[in-house]
């Protein structure tokens, strides 16, 4: 079995969840000894496709000239798609039929939780849907006080300062509306959201937030990868993700993976793997929000954070890979009914 993992525009994608998971799959392939190819000129056995550039058409269709086998990887929905770029909302209808055109050229479908696989179902299409995580590598995010000390050092942090962290692009979709009132509440802590996005790719407002018009205890330090982030996953007094709209959120599982104590909204991506009060905290507005964080990082609650990196281990690299070769299995099987 050889399979081709294709993700159109790796440069552009390469500081977004699509881009973590590309390297996820890699690895979780390489943890089950599959083989496979990045390039469309090799021979394969299926074509394992995760985004939906200009060439995907081209790609499938190839594929299916030589007799392979289809499988979609779907980590976008309408819905994640609404309140992100610049005219998003207006063009949503249209980006959704262009997903269900796609999709349904596969034979089958993975998409990363049960919650997007009944956004995916309700789109009418009748492939088989199969709901598998990105996955985590664990290793990379255990506690490291290296790392922690990195993370301190970067932004000079006091050795008593509080501090809370988020990472995400910058949507309206991702929560930075609610993350910024929180802030403006708890003056007292530092919130610091990582992450990047074209600032003329987003609404003035949001780009007037990220440049200009937040708190002073707000820090915007763009894209920030290895020893920083790692440390400060791990050595951050909270991880506030108040995000309204996830396929999954692979974040999430990078705070749980570092033993954090998180803080999400209570949206319906997060049933059943996430529970309040067991692995993290929910909230649903901004007074709810404030409390949790302001107990959270003054330890008032209890810690479930060992909880936490239970519920990440269960999406280890290694466990997505067995769970990868068994669809791959099922594609193949198909040819042969």
């Amino acid at each position: 079995m050889k399979v081709l993992l294709y993700f159109e525009g790796e440069k552009v994608i390469s500081k977004s969840g699509i881009g973590r998971a590309m390297k996820h799959q890699m690895a979780a392939l390489t943890s089950q000894n599959i083989e496979y190819t990045l390039n469309p000129d090799d021979d394969f056995d299926i074509l394992h496709i995760n985004t939906i550039g200009p060439n995907s058409s081209t790609i499938i269709r190839k594929a299916r000239n030589k007799g392979k086998k289809v499988i979609y990887h779907a980590h976008s929905t309408e819905e994640d798609f609404r309140n992100s770029f610049m005219l998003s909302n207006q063009i949503a209808p249209l980006f959704k039929k262009r997903l269900v055109h796609l999709y349904s050229k596969a034979d089958r479908i993975i998409t990363p939780t049960p919650y997007s696989k009944k956004l995916i179902e309700s789109y009418g299409i009748k492939l088989p849907v199969h709901a598998i995580s990105n996955g985590i590598d664990l290793n990379k995010f255990n506690y490291n006080e290296d790392k922690i000390k990195a993370f301190r050092e970067y932004f000079q942090l006091k050795e008593d300062e509080k501090v809370v962290i988020c990472v995400g692009l910058f949507f309206v979709r991702k929560g930075i509306l609610d993350f910024i009132e929180v802030a403006k509440r708890l003056p007292e802590y530092k919130f610091i959201w990582f992450g990047h996005v074209p600032l003329y790719s987003i609404p003035k407002q949001i780009r007037d937030i990220v440049t200009k018009d937040h708190p002073s205890n707000v820090i915007f330090p763009g894209y920030v990868s290895g020893p920083v982030i790692e440390g400060a996953y791990c050595g951050g007094d909270a991880f506030f993700f108040p995000s309204m709209e996830e396929t999954e959120g692979i974040v999430v599982l990078e705070a749980l993976a570092s033993y954090q104590q998180v803080i999400l909204r209570d949206i319906p991506v997060y049933d059943p793997w996430m529970q309040d009060k067991v692995n993290c905290y929910m909230g649903h507005n901004v007074e709810e929000f404030t409390k949790l964080v302001d107990d959270v990082v003054n330890k008032r609650l209890p810690d479930v954070s060992e909880e936490g990196r239970k519920t990440a281990a269960k999406r280890s690299i290694e466990e997505v890979g067995k769970e990868l070769r068994q669809v791959y299995e099922l594609v193949l099987k198909d040819e042969n009914e």
